[in-house]
């Protein structure tokens, strides 16, 4: 009772929860959204994330982050902005913690890959969507549902945290108030994983000497003049921890920039509530305009520095082409795959059923899948 005390009057208040799909008493010490955030952390799409590639592979270094130690970053970024600007501390986290569920093996270009590749069939690949079936359905965990029988705020937020759906296009997604924003709370979340990522991706690049000092000084005026504050306060210290002071530097800028640019939009528009927010013509968790520019700067350097950097690549373009072979290989052998997928084929669409498989798999087991199904094919 406490913490709905505390909640501004814009965030979303756990006791007007539209509830679960399938009705639950209410648990003695922790509320709906504690309770989602739990499920979610104790799901087993969860703990893949621990193996699944963020940007760099392990063939880099153990040391680097994977999908769950970034996740872990984003909600833990997420609560901050979340209590700074009175928002549901509990929901923030929940939504932070299951962002990224839906990712197939090797990031984003995986993702491509089989969007590419359901294309073909007149099907999509969309990793928000996925997460959503994942949790709904593909999920198995308690007697008296399927999936976690999530709160509708999450599976809202699942939806609509990054985009925004035409109730046209995906009419299957018309119990998610398309034609509405999300709350605060789901509206935070892809500008707080922005956050972690640039971050993160400059940190580790630079570890692996992937992200020159110099050039970045050049290219990305945000981090020149972090590292010029660093410089004349620590001019004696080691080069990479000159480097961290001027990462945590913008790490604390942009996270700044988001609450009080966020406060200053609810502001401007005049909302009071929920449903103000909802009603809003835009989402008003951002950036200013000047930190906007700056994140896009950032970006634009990640993108040339690294990203399309020729180790990156190469490892990117090895690993996705793996998880084609595999595709094409249970496209068409679909009894291939294990057996409870090997039914769905018989009344599912194939194509369907094979890149659910893959988007569920972790790196090490696609690519063990792959050496294992390709040696056997060749004994044959």
């Amino acid at each position: 009772m406490n913490d709905a005390i505390r909640l501004a009057s814009y965030a979303m208040d756990v006791t007007h929860t539209r509830g679960r799909r399938f009705p639950e008493a209410q648990h003695p010490y922790r509320n709906d959204y504690a309770r989602d955030r739990d499920r979610v952390v104790h799901s087993r799409a969860f703990r893949r994330l621990e193996a699944k590639t963020q940007v760099f592979t392990t063939r880099f270094s153990d040391h680097f982050r994977n999908r769950l130690t970034h996740t872990l970053e984003v909600a833990q970024i997420g609560r901050t902005v979340a209590g700074a600007l009175g928002l549901n501390g509990d929901l923030v986290e929940a939504l932070a913690l299951v962002h990224d569920i839906g990712h197939p093996p090797f990031g984003h270009a995986g993702e491509r890959q089989l969007n590419l590749r359901m294309r073909e069939h007149g099907d999509f690949f969309d990793h928000n969507l996925h997460a959503l079936r994942i949790v709904e359905s593909f999920e198995q965990r308690y007697l008296d549902f399927p999936g976690l029988n999530l709160t509708f705020e999450v599976r809202e937020g699942i939806v609509k945290h990054s985009r925004d759906y035409s109730a046209a296009e995906f009419p299957e997604l018309s119990e998610y108030l398309l034609e509405e924003r999300p709350p605060l709370e789901a509206q935070l979340i892809d500008v707080v994983d922005e956050i972690a990522y640039n971050a993160a991706d400059l940190d580790e690049g630079f570890e692996a000497g992937l992200v020159e000092l110099n050039s970045l000084i050049d290219e990305a005026p945000v981090f020149a003049r972090a590292y010029a504050n660093v410089e004349r306060s620590h001019p004696r210290s080691e080069k990479k921890l000159k480097f961290n002071g001027a990462l945590k530097e913008i790490l604390d800028h942009s996270v700044t920039d988001l609450i009080e640019n966020t406060r200053a939009e609810i502001q401007r528009a005049g909302v009071d509530s929920v449903e103000d927010i909802r009603r809003n013509t835009k989402r008003l968790a951002s950036f200013s305009e000047e930190a906007a520019a700056e994140n896009a700067q950032l970006k634009k350097y990640l993108r040339a520095g690294l990203y399309e950097n020729p180790a990156i690549v190469q490892d990117r373009e090895r690993s996705v082409a793996a998880l084609d072979e595999l595709f094409l290989l249970y496209l068409e052998h679909p009894q291939k795959m294990p057996r409870g997928y090997t039914e769905r084929a018989r009344t599912e669409p194939v194509h369907r059923v094979v890149c659910d498989y893959i988007a569920g798999m972790t790196d090490h087991y696609l690519l063990r899948q792959r050496e294992e199904q390709f040696r056997m094919r060749a004994s044959e």
